[in-house]
Protein backbone atom coordinates (compact mmCIF):
# COMPACT_ATOMS: atom_id res chain seq x y z
CA UNK A 1 0.00 0.00 0.00
CA UNK A 2 1.29 3.50 -0.75
CA UNK A 3 2.20 5.82 2.11
CA UNK A 4 -0.34 8.35 0.85
CA UNK A 5 -2.93 8.78 -1.86
CA UNK A 6 -1.48 12.07 -3.08
CA UNK A 7 2.02 13.54 -2.83
CA UNK A 8 2.33 17.23 -3.70
CA UNK A 9 5.94 18.24 -4.38
CA UNK A 10 6.69 21.90 -3.79
CA UNK A 11 4.87 24.41 -1.60
CA UNK A 12 4.65 27.39 -3.93
CA UNK A 13 1.38 28.81 -5.22
CA UNK A 14 0.40 25.64 -7.12
CA UNK A 15 1.38 23.14 -4.44
CA UNK A 16 -0.26 25.09 -1.63
CA UNK A 17 -3.41 25.66 -3.70
CA UNK A 18 -3.79 21.98 -4.52
CA UNK A 19 -3.22 20.90 -0.91
CA UNK A 20 -5.73 23.50 0.27
CA UNK A 21 -8.40 22.24 -2.16
CA UNK A 22 -7.85 18.64 -0.97
CA UNK A 23 -7.91 19.49 2.74
CA UNK A 24 -10.86 18.38 4.81
CA UNK A 25 -13.98 16.33 4.20
CA UNK A 26 -16.61 17.15 1.58
CA UNK A 27 -19.93 15.30 2.10
CA UNK A 28 -20.54 12.68 -0.56
CA UNK A 29 -17.01 12.85 -1.96
CA UNK A 30 -13.71 11.10 -1.27
CA UNK A 31 -11.17 12.45 1.22
CA UNK A 32 -7.72 11.49 -0.08
CA UNK A 33 -4.70 11.39 2.20
CA UNK A 34 -2.17 14.05 1.16
CA UNK A 35 1.51 14.68 1.89
CA UNK A 36 2.79 18.15 0.96
CA UNK A 37 6.58 18.08 0.55
CA UNK A 38 8.18 21.47 1.12
CA UNK A 39 11.85 22.31 0.62
CA UNK A 40 13.76 23.18 3.81
CA UNK A 41 14.78 26.81 4.34
CA UNK A 42 17.55 27.75 1.93
CA UNK A 43 18.14 28.34 -1.78
CA UNK A 44 15.40 25.94 -2.91
CA UNK A 45 12.75 28.17 -1.35
CA UNK A 46 11.92 31.22 -3.42
CA UNK A 47 11.92 34.67 -1.80
CA UNK A 48 8.62 36.47 -1.15
CA UNK A 49 6.78 37.25 -4.37
CA UNK A 50 3.76 39.19 -5.58
CA UNK A 51 1.01 37.44 -7.53
CA UNK A 52 -1.69 39.33 -9.41
CA UNK A 53 -4.84 38.19 -11.18
CA UNK A 54 -8.33 39.48 -11.97
CA UNK A 55 -11.65 37.95 -11.02
CA UNK A 56 -15.27 38.83 -10.41
CA UNK A 57 -16.93 38.16 -7.07
CA UNK A 58 -15.56 36.42 -3.99
CA UNK A 59 -12.73 33.90 -4.24
CA UNK A 60 -11.20 31.09 -2.22
CA UNK A 61 -8.14 33.09 -1.12
CA UNK A 62 -9.66 36.53 -0.61
CA UNK A 63 -8.33 36.67 2.96
CA UNK A 64 -4.81 36.84 1.51
CA UNK A 65 -5.56 39.68 -0.93
CA UNK A 66 -3.40 42.66 0.03
CA UNK A 67 -5.16 45.14 -2.29
CA UNK A 68 -7.58 45.26 -5.23
CA UNK A 69 -8.51 47.78 -7.92
CA UNK A 70 -11.28 48.26 -10.49
CA UNK A 71 -9.40 50.73 -12.69
CA UNK A 72 -6.40 50.02 -14.92
CA UNK A 73 -4.21 52.51 -16.75
CA UNK A 74 -1.90 52.02 -19.75
CA UNK A 75 0.47 54.83 -20.75
CA UNK A 76 1.88 55.04 -24.29
CA UNK A 77 5.32 56.49 -24.92
CA UNK A 78 3.69 59.84 -25.70
CA UNK A 79 0.20 61.20 -25.41
CA UNK A 80 -2.69 60.67 -23.05
CA UNK A 81 -3.01 57.50 -20.95
CA UNK A 82 -5.74 54.94 -21.59
CA UNK A 83 -7.78 54.25 -18.47
CA UNK A 84 -10.67 51.86 -17.98
CA UNK A 85 -13.07 50.58 -15.37
CA UNK A 86 -12.99 46.77 -15.36
CA UNK A 87 -16.12 46.25 -13.25
CA UNK A 88 -17.33 43.57 -12.41
CA UNK A 89 -13.72 42.35 -12.39
CA UNK A 90 -11.20 43.33 -9.75
CA UNK A 91 -7.44 43.34 -10.26
CA UNK A 92 -6.11 41.65 -7.11
CA UNK A 93 -2.68 41.50 -5.50
CA UNK A 94 -1.53 38.71 -3.19
CA UNK A 95 1.81 38.60 -1.42
CA UNK A 96 3.20 35.08 -1.18
CA UNK A 97 3.87 35.32 2.56
CA UNK A 98 0.22 36.29 3.21
CA UNK A 99 -0.93 33.40 1.01
CA UNK A 100 1.35 30.93 2.79
CA UNK A 101 0.10 32.01 6.22
CA UNK A 102 -3.54 31.60 5.18
CA UNK A 103 -3.04 28.17 3.64
CA UNK A 104 -0.73 26.93 6.41
CA UNK A 105 -3.32 27.87 9.05
CA UNK A 106 -6.01 25.88 7.25
CA UNK A 107 -3.76 22.89 6.54
CA UNK A 108 -2.75 22.69 10.20
CA UNK A 109 -6.40 22.01 11.05
CA UNK A 110 -6.90 19.40 8.33
CA UNK A 111 -6.88 15.73 9.38
CA UNK A 112 -6.00 14.40 5.92
CA UNK A 113 -3.04 16.64 4.95
CA UNK A 114 0.45 16.15 6.37
CA UNK A 115 3.40 18.46 5.68
CA UNK A 116 6.91 17.12 5.24
CA UNK A 117 10.07 19.20 5.01
CA UNK A 118 12.57 17.51 2.71
CA UNK A 119 14.64 17.93 -0.45
CA UNK A 120 13.18 15.96 -3.35
CA UNK A 121 15.52 14.32 -5.81
CA UNK A 122 13.74 12.22 -8.42
CA UNK A 123 10.14 11.15 -8.85
CA UNK A 124 9.87 7.62 -10.23
CA UNK A 125 6.88 5.97 -11.86
CA UNK A 126 6.22 2.48 -10.46
CA UNK A 127 3.37 0.01 -11.01
CA UNK A 128 0.26 1.37 -9.34
CA UNK A 129 1.78 4.69 -8.31
CA UNK A 130 5.04 6.59 -7.91
CA UNK A 131 8.04 6.91 -5.60
CA UNK A 132 9.33 10.27 -4.43
CA UNK A 133 13.02 10.02 -3.51
CA UNK A 134 13.89 12.59 -0.89
CA UNK A 135 16.37 13.62 1.78
CA UNK A 136 14.97 14.84 5.09
CA UNK A 137 16.36 17.64 7.25
CA UNK A 138 18.62 15.16 9.12
CA UNK A 139 20.28 14.14 5.86
CA UNK A 140 18.64 10.73 5.72
CA UNK A 141 17.35 9.44 2.39
CA UNK A 142 13.95 7.85 2.14
CA UNK A 143 11.23 7.02 -0.35
CA UNK A 144 7.68 8.31 -0.15
CA UNK A 145 5.24 6.15 -2.11
CA UNK A 146 2.01 7.63 -3.44
CA UNK A 147 -0.80 6.67 -5.76
CA UNK A 148 -0.55 10.08 -7.47
CA UNK A 149 2.25 12.67 -7.51
CA UNK A 150 1.86 16.33 -8.50
CA UNK A 151 5.18 18.06 -9.04
CA UNK A 152 5.11 21.87 -8.97
CA UNK A 153 8.87 22.49 -8.88
CA UNK A 154 10.20 24.76 -11.63
CA UNK A 155 11.97 22.79 -14.37
CA UNK A 156 15.67 23.28 -14.95
CA UNK A 157 15.18 23.72 -18.70
CA UNK A 158 12.41 24.51 -21.14
CA UNK A 159 11.07 22.27 -23.91
CA UNK A 160 12.03 23.04 -27.50
CA UNK A 161 10.16 26.08 -28.80
CA UNK A 162 9.96 28.21 -31.90
CA UNK A 163 9.99 31.37 -29.79
CA UNK A 164 11.07 31.89 -26.20
CA UNK A 165 11.22 35.27 -24.53
CA UNK A 166 11.66 36.04 -20.86
CA UNK A 167 9.67 38.44 -18.77
CA UNK A 168 12.18 39.67 -16.20
CA UNK A 169 11.61 42.38 -13.65
CA UNK A 170 12.85 44.19 -10.59
CA UNK A 171 10.66 46.18 -8.24
CA UNK A 172 10.76 48.38 -5.16
CA UNK A 173 8.19 48.58 -2.40
CA UNK A 174 8.44 52.29 -1.67
CA UNK A 175 7.09 54.82 0.80
CA UNK A 176 7.21 58.42 -0.41
CA UNK A 177 7.41 61.70 1.47
CA UNK A 178 4.38 63.15 -0.33
CA UNK A 179 1.16 61.65 -1.75
CA UNK A 180 2.25 60.85 -5.31
CA UNK A 181 0.26 57.68 -6.04
CA UNK A 182 -3.34 57.31 -7.17
CA UNK A 183 -4.59 54.35 -5.11
CA UNK A 184 -7.70 53.95 -7.28
CA UNK A 185 -5.85 52.63 -10.38
CA UNK A 186 -3.05 50.26 -11.36
CA UNK A 187 -0.42 51.48 -13.82
CA UNK A 188 -0.52 48.22 -15.77
CA UNK A 189 1.91 49.12 -18.56
CA UNK A 190 3.77 52.42 -18.64
CA UNK A 191 5.83 52.57 -21.85
CA UNK A 192 7.63 55.80 -20.94
CA UNK A 193 10.67 53.69 -20.00
CA UNK A 194 13.72 53.55 -22.31
CA UNK A 195 13.03 50.76 -24.80
CA UNK A 196 15.67 48.03 -25.29
CA UNK A 197 17.14 47.33 -28.71
CA UNK A 198 15.31 44.01 -28.82
CA UNK A 199 11.96 43.40 -27.11
CA UNK A 200 10.08 45.92 -24.99
CA UNK A 201 10.02 47.40 -21.49
CA UNK A 202 7.47 49.10 -19.28
CA UNK A 203 6.86 50.34 -15.79
CA UNK A 204 4.30 48.78 -13.46
CA UNK A 205 2.83 50.42 -10.36
CA UNK A 206 0.59 48.79 -7.76
CA UNK A 207 -0.43 51.59 -5.38
CA UNK A 208 -1.61 50.49 -1.94
CA UNK A 209 -2.12 54.07 -0.77
CA UNK A 210 -1.15 57.63 -1.72
CA UNK A 211 2.28 57.18 -0.12
CA UNK A 212 3.04 53.49 -0.80
CA UNK A 213 3.30 51.28 -3.89
CA UNK A 214 5.16 48.50 -5.63
CA UNK A 215 7.10 50.20 -8.44
CA UNK A 216 8.54 47.79 -10.98
CA UNK A 217 10.60 47.79 -14.17
CA UNK A 218 9.78 44.93 -16.59
CA UNK A 219 11.34 43.72 -19.85
CA UNK A 220 10.25 41.18 -22.44
CA UNK A 221 13.45 40.03 -24.19
CA UNK A 222 15.65 37.06 -24.99
CA UNK A 223 18.12 37.56 -22.15
CA UNK A 224 18.09 38.74 -18.56
CA UNK A 225 20.13 41.69 -17.32
CA UNK A 226 22.90 42.11 -14.79
CA UNK A 227 21.60 42.98 -11.28
CA UNK A 228 22.95 46.53 -11.30
CA UNK A 229 21.11 47.27 -14.56
CA UNK A 230 17.78 46.36 -12.96
CA UNK A 231 18.47 48.67 -10.07
CA UNK A 232 19.40 51.50 -12.44
CA UNK A 233 16.26 50.93 -14.51
CA UNK A 234 13.93 51.07 -11.49
CA UNK A 235 15.73 54.15 -10.19
CA UNK A 236 15.34 55.88 -13.57
CA UNK A 237 11.64 55.02 -13.69
CA UNK A 238 11.05 56.20 -10.11
CA UNK A 239 13.08 59.41 -10.39
CA UNK A 240 12.86 60.50 -14.03
CA UNK A 241 9.45 59.19 -15.11
CA UNK A 242 7.31 59.05 -11.96
CA UNK A 243 9.28 61.80 -10.17
CA UNK A 244 8.57 60.33 -6.76
CA UNK A 245 10.87 62.68 -4.90
CA UNK A 246 11.85 61.71 -1.36
CA UNK A 247 11.26 58.01 -0.84
CA UNK A 248 12.22 55.04 1.27
CA UNK A 249 12.70 51.59 -0.30
CA UNK A 250 11.14 49.08 2.11
CA UNK A 251 11.81 45.87 0.15
CA UNK A 252 12.61 44.60 -3.34
CA UNK A 253 11.57 41.72 -5.57
CA UNK A 254 13.14 40.26 -8.71
CA UNK A 255 12.03 37.48 -11.02
CA UNK A 256 12.06 35.77 -14.42
CA UNK A 257 9.02 34.26 -16.17
CA UNK A 258 9.40 32.26 -19.41
CA UNK A 259 7.12 33.33 -22.28
CA UNK A 260 7.27 30.44 -24.72
CA UNK A 261 5.24 28.65 -27.38
CA UNK A 262 6.77 25.32 -26.31
CA UNK A 263 4.26 22.57 -25.55
CA UNK A 264 4.50 22.03 -21.78
CA UNK A 265 3.98 18.43 -20.65
CA UNK A 266 1.44 18.10 -17.85
CA UNK A 267 2.04 14.37 -17.42
CA UNK A 268 5.46 12.75 -17.06
CA UNK A 269 4.41 9.25 -15.99
CA UNK A 270 1.35 7.07 -15.50
CA UNK A 271 0.90 8.54 -12.00
CA UNK A 272 3.09 11.65 -12.15
CA UNK A 273 1.83 15.07 -13.22
CA UNK A 274 3.03 18.67 -13.28
CA UNK A 275 0.95 21.60 -12.08
CA UNK A 276 1.39 25.35 -11.95
CA UNK A 277 4.03 27.06 -14.05
CA UNK A 278 5.75 23.67 -14.42
CA UNK A 279 2.52 22.36 -15.97
CA UNK A 280 1.89 25.18 -18.42
CA UNK A 281 -0.26 27.44 -16.23
CA UNK A 282 1.62 30.58 -17.36
CA UNK A 283 -0.11 32.53 -20.14
CA UNK A 284 2.62 32.81 -22.81
CA UNK A 285 1.68 36.31 -23.96
CA UNK A 286 1.58 37.92 -20.52
CA UNK A 287 3.37 35.81 -17.90
CA UNK A 288 0.31 35.75 -15.61
CA UNK A 289 0.10 32.38 -13.83
CA UNK A 290 -1.99 32.57 -10.66
CA UNK A 291 -5.43 32.30 -12.30
CA UNK A 292 -4.30 29.49 -14.60
CA UNK A 293 -2.94 27.37 -11.78
CA UNK A 294 -6.18 27.86 -9.84
CA UNK A 295 -8.12 26.37 -12.77
CA UNK A 296 -5.71 23.44 -12.88
CA UNK A 297 -5.74 22.69 -9.16
CA UNK A 298 -9.54 23.08 -8.96
CA UNK A 299 -10.00 20.47 -11.72
CA UNK A 300 -7.42 18.10 -10.22
CA UNK A 301 -8.99 18.26 -6.75
CA UNK A 302 -12.46 17.66 -8.18
CA UNK A 303 -11.22 14.59 -10.09
CA UNK A 304 -9.48 13.13 -7.02
CA UNK A 305 -12.52 13.60 -4.83
CA UNK A 306 -14.69 11.84 -7.42
CA UNK A 307 -12.26 8.96 -7.94
CA UNK A 308 -11.37 9.94 -11.49
CA UNK A 309 -7.99 10.05 -13.18
CA UNK A 310 -6.60 13.46 -12.10
CA UNK A 311 -4.91 14.69 -15.29
CA UNK A 312 -4.34 18.48 -14.98
CA UNK A 313 -6.19 20.29 -17.77
CA UNK A 314 -4.60 22.83 -20.06
CA UNK A 315 -4.80 26.17 -18.27
CA UNK A 316 -5.50 28.09 -21.50
CA UNK A 317 -7.52 27.20 -24.63
CA UNK A 318 -5.57 25.87 -27.62
CA UNK A 319 -6.63 28.72 -29.90
CA UNK A 320 -5.40 31.29 -27.38
CA UNK A 321 -2.06 29.52 -27.12
CA UNK A 322 -1.85 29.61 -30.93
CA UNK A 323 -2.57 33.35 -30.93
CA UNK A 324 0.08 33.82 -28.24
CA UNK A 325 2.62 31.96 -30.41
CA UNK A 326 1.96 34.43 -33.24
CA UNK A 327 2.30 37.40 -30.89
CA UNK A 328 5.59 36.13 -29.45
CA UNK A 329 7.01 35.58 -32.93
CA UNK A 330 5.92 39.06 -34.06
CA UNK A 331 7.60 40.62 -31.02
CA UNK A 332 10.75 38.50 -31.24
CA UNK A 333 11.22 39.13 -34.97
CA UNK A 334 10.82 42.88 -34.50
CA UNK A 335 7.96 43.05 -37.00
CA UNK A 336 5.61 44.32 -34.33
CA UNK A 337 6.49 47.26 -32.11
CA UNK A 338 5.63 46.09 -28.60
CA UNK A 339 4.54 49.38 -27.01
CA UNK A 340 2.49 50.24 -30.10
CA UNK A 341 0.86 46.80 -30.25
CA UNK A 342 -0.21 46.72 -26.60
CA UNK A 343 -1.21 50.38 -26.73
CA UNK A 344 -3.49 49.69 -29.71
CA UNK A 345 -5.11 46.74 -27.96
CA UNK A 346 -5.91 48.66 -24.81
CA UNK A 347 -7.11 51.67 -26.82
CA UNK A 348 -9.36 49.75 -29.22
CA UNK A 349 -10.63 46.85 -27.10
CA UNK A 350 -12.72 47.36 -23.94
CA UNK A 351 -10.49 46.49 -21.00
CA UNK A 352 -12.91 43.99 -19.50
CA UNK A 353 -13.10 42.07 -22.79
CA UNK A 354 -9.33 42.13 -23.18
CA UNK A 355 -8.85 40.76 -19.66
CA UNK A 356 -11.41 38.03 -20.33
CA UNK A 357 -9.45 37.14 -23.46
CA UNK A 358 -6.21 36.94 -21.49
CA UNK A 359 -7.98 34.59 -19.07
CA UNK A 360 -9.28 32.35 -21.88
CA UNK A 361 -12.88 33.40 -21.31
CA UNK A 362 -13.78 34.81 -24.74
CA UNK A 363 -15.59 33.22 -27.67
CA UNK A 364 -14.07 32.79 -31.16
CA UNK A 365 -15.83 35.84 -32.62
CA UNK A 366 -14.45 37.97 -29.75
CA UNK A 367 -10.97 36.55 -30.36
CA UNK A 368 -11.24 37.51 -34.04
CA UNK A 369 -12.28 41.06 -33.20
CA UNK A 370 -9.30 41.38 -30.86
CA UNK A 371 -6.91 39.96 -33.46
CA UNK A 372 -8.11 42.49 -36.04
CA UNK A 373 -7.07 45.29 -33.69
CA UNK A 374 -3.43 44.23 -33.77
CA UNK A 375 -1.06 45.16 -36.65
CA UNK A 376 -2.61 42.67 -39.08
CA UNK A 377 0.24 42.54 -41.64
CA UNK A 378 3.05 41.68 -39.20
CA UNK A 379 0.82 39.25 -37.32
CA UNK A 380 -0.30 37.46 -40.49
CA UNK A 381 3.28 37.17 -41.74
CA UNK A 382 4.35 35.74 -38.38
CA UNK A 383 1.48 33.23 -38.42
CA UNK A 384 2.43 32.00 -41.90
CA UNK A 385 6.07 31.69 -40.89
CA UNK A 386 5.55 29.69 -37.69
CA UNK A 387 5.03 26.20 -39.20
CA UNK A 388 8.41 26.42 -40.96
CA UNK A 389 10.41 27.45 -37.91
CA UNK A 390 12.47 24.80 -36.08
CA UNK A 391 11.95 24.20 -32.39
CA UNK A 392 15.04 24.74 -30.25
CA UNK A 393 15.59 23.94 -26.55
CA UNK A 394 16.24 26.79 -24.13
CA UNK A 395 17.87 26.83 -20.75
CA UNK A 396 15.91 28.55 -18.02
CA UNK A 397 18.12 31.36 -16.71
CA UNK A 398 18.43 31.67 -12.95
CA UNK A 399 16.39 34.44 -11.42
CA UNK A 400 18.59 37.52 -11.13
CA UNK A 401 19.70 38.03 -7.56
CA UNK A 402 18.25 41.28 -6.26
CA UNK A 403 20.88 43.86 -5.39
CA UNK A 404 21.50 44.38 -1.70
CA UNK A 405 18.93 46.76 -0.21
CA UNK A 406 20.86 49.86 0.70
CA UNK A 407 19.89 51.82 3.76
CA UNK A 408 17.73 54.84 2.95
CA UNK A 409 16.83 57.68 5.24
CA UNK A 410 13.70 57.06 7.26
CA UNK A 411 11.01 59.56 6.38
CA UNK A 412 9.64 61.75 9.16
CA UNK A 413 6.34 60.33 10.52
CA UNK A 414 4.51 63.60 9.78
CA UNK A 415 5.26 63.22 6.08
CA UNK A 416 3.78 59.74 5.74
CA UNK A 417 0.81 60.06 8.07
Amino acid sequence: MPDTDVAVVGAGAAGLSLAHRLAGHVPGLRTPSVVLVDAPPGPLRPPPRTWCYWAAGPGRFDAAVRAEWRRLRVRPRTGAPVEGDIDPLRYRMIRSDDFERLVSRDLARSPNVRRLEATVGTVEDVPGGAHVHLRDTDGRTRVLSARWVFDSRPPGSLPAARTTLFQHFHGWFVRTARPVFDPSAVELMDFRTPQPAHGLSFGYVLPTGPYEALVEYTEFSRRVLEPDRYEAAVRHYADEVLRLGGRQVLATETGVIPMTDAPIARQTGASVFRVGAAGGATRPATGYTFAGLQRQTRAVAAALRRGRRPVPPAAHPARHRAMDAVLLRALDSGRADGPDLFGRLFTRVPMTRLLRFLDGDTRPHEDLSIGLRTPVGPMLRSALELPRLPRRPHDLPPAPRPPALRATPRLPPTETA
